[in-house]
């Protein structure tokens, strides 16, 4: 069994963690609050692009509902990409 080190990865941890820790930076020097909310902005802001897909899923669901034919034609389209790839 290989060990951690030998792990993998498309992009280096390493690297992540750089762009986090200068986004924590950034975070703490130019963002106009009270020192806690600094500290808070500092620590989450990876969270940001994750609260955008989460806010556009919920957006399209609710496009779903508010527009039944759109829902129809993309069941009737997921439907047929389903039975497309499951022929064959």
């Amino acid at each position: 069994m290989g060990s951690a080190s030998d792990a993998v990865y498309d992009v280096r941890m390493e690297t992540l963690g750089v762009i986090y820790a200068i986004g924590v930076v950034i975070a703490l020097w130019r963002t106009d609050a009270a020192w806690p909310t600094r500290v808070a902005v500092a620590a989450l802001w990876p969270l940001g692009p994750l609260a955008f897909v989460v806010t556009v899923a919920i957006l399209l669901a609710a496009s779903l509902i508010a527009f039944p034919l759109v829902a129809g034609g993309i069941a009737i389209a997921g439907a047929l990409v389903v039975w497309w790839f499951a022929r064959g």
